[in-house]
């Protein structure tokens, strides 16, 4: 993985794409796929692509001792995935403000296509030292803000603010 920040990555079309990357066979479980933990390690790393484009990673937390925590999360698992199946994760950035990111993530199959799941996120901007939350600089929120316009300039994925609940009985 890459450690650059910001610059003109944040041009970048819509969705982010993440680096195509591989399941490793440790997170097979006795279900012969890829267990739910696994799923969260990969949509992680993605976002932590993400935020080397808007200038938020481990750099950013050394020099400004700000970083983010993920406040909400909802996983929709939707294939299987298995050993030897190569994945990318898309990226919207669907709305942020001062403190706070919504991000929408889409992990399909690199090679084929179909998509396997889906993770909502609610992060947090977080103040290190107070372990509070924290508004963005002003030069990283100008980045944010020029990733999220043109993330808004695309469709929307399906599934946004899906909630978990038991369908109605008749």
């Amino acid at each position: 993985m890459t450690t650059q920040s910001g610059g003109d990555k944040a041009n970048q079309p819509a969705p982010f794409l993440s680096s195509v990357m591989q399941i490793e066979p440790q997170w097979i479980d006795y279900n012969g796929h890829l267990n739910m933990a696994y799923y969260n390690v990969m949509f992680d790393r993605a976002i932590d692509e993400l935020w080397l484009v808007l200038g938020i990673g481990p750099d950013y937390k050394k020099a400004r001792n700000n970083s983010t925590f993920t406040a909400e999360c909802h996983v929709r698992y939707l294939r299987e995935i298995h050993l030897g199946d190569p994945v990318q994760i898309a990226i919207y950035l669907l709305a942020a403000d001062e403190k706070r990111l919504h991000t929408f993530e889409e992990l399909r199959h690199a090679d084929e296509g179909w998509l396997s799941a889906t993770s909502e996120n609610m992060t947090m901007h977080v103040d290190i030292g107070l372990r509070k939350t924290a508004p963005f600089p002003p030069d990283v929120r100008t980045t944010i803000e020029a990733v999220a316009k043109a993330h808004a300039s695309v469709a929307g994925p399906e599934g946004v603010g899906r909630a978990i609940g038991m369908p109605p009985t008749k």
